[in-house]
């Protein structure tokens, strides 16, 4: 247990350190922004997926949202325009691709470059929470 923790609050720590870096000079980085993703407002952005905006504009740019799959959610295989970082927070996002399959758990961290096709989903008993965070607008092209 307190490896996992350790585990999320390193990945977490390396992944907002980064994005201050990233996003400097692209937004107002002096206010401090404090979201807790168990009391976020969450919207369905589609069937079995739901999200809650941390800034940004996923439809528009660079952003950051948590996000959520409902058990046992099936994106398809598909890509996305600009690269997606993830950090599970909860439960298990389930990947794949040519590689090979991963189950990205808590505190576990995943990039998927943009143009990289792939499959994604929820574990079916839990689900998954995780933070999202990309360079631009938010998109998945679906692909055979």
């Amino acid at each position: 247990m307190k490896k996992s923790v350790l585990t999320f609050g390193v990945a977490a720590a390396l992944v907002v350190a980064w994005s201050i870096g990233r996003m400097q000079g692209q937004q107002d980085t002096s206010k401090v922004i404090f979201v807790s993703s168990s009391k976020a407002t969450y919207q369905e952005t589609n069937k079995g997926v739901s999200g809650a905006t941390l800034w940004g504009d996923p439809s528009q740019g660079a952003h950051a949202t948590f996000s959520k799959f409902a058990p046992g959610y099936d994106a398809g295989m598909h890509t996305h325009t600009n690269d997606v970082w993830i950090v599970v927070v909860k439960g298990a996002y389930l990947y794949k691709d040519d590689a090979g399959e991963k189950r990205v758990g808590p505190g576990d961290f995943l990039r998927v470059p943009g143009g990289h096709k792939h499959w994604s989903g929820g574990d079916k008993k839990d689900g998954a929470l995780f933070y999202e965070e990309s360079s631009g607008k938010f998109d998945l092209v679906p692909v055979k």
